[in-house]
């Protein structure tokens, strides 16, 4: 059985040709963050509270716990793994996003499919992100991810 030696990082970047103040916002508000990740969220973000996030066209939902909010620069969330959400502006319009994941649990082989999947996830988050606020473009693309993951074959 393979061991790991240190423990995998999920990490997704991506340069956002929005205000600081704008991206952050879409993370924070569900009116926005459901045009490019989630189908329903059941409230705005505030650190020490817990929301819902829901994926409808999956039937799949998670609790999500508001560990540390630093408006426009940081967000920090439990959903059984630990993300970290940074926001760096690069001019007044322009912002770089990035995503970490870790504490991932389970044996080595796992961990390293956690990791993978949520690196691949949070890119797919971050793609919609900058077509819907760059461009006003609703891509689908985690509905179009696995569009027939709720059908049994």
């Amino acid at each position: 059985m393979a061991t790991l030696i240190n423990a995998p990082v999920a990490k997704a970047e991506m340069l956002i040709r929005k205000p600081v103040s704008e991206v952050y916002e879409a993370f924070i508000d569900p009116t926005i963050t459901t045009q490019f990740w989630f189908t329903k969220g059941s409230g705005r973000l505030e650190a020490g509270k817990s929301v819902r996030w829901d994926w409808e066209m999956y039937g799949a939902s998670a609790s999500v716990e508001v560990i540390e909010l630093e408006p426009n620069q940081r967000i920090v969330i439990d959903w059984g793994t630990f993300v970290e959400f940074s926001f760096t502006p690069q001019s007044e319009t322009e912002t770089f996003v990035t995503i970490t994941d870790t504490g991932f649990q389970g044996d080595a082989d796992e961990i390293v499919g956690q990791a993978i999947g949520s690196t691949e996830g949070f890119t797919i988050v971050l793609c919609g992100l900058k077509a819907w606020l760059e461009h006003g473009i609703r891509l689908n693309l985690v509905a179009d991810k696995a569009p027939y993951a709720h059908i049994e074959r």
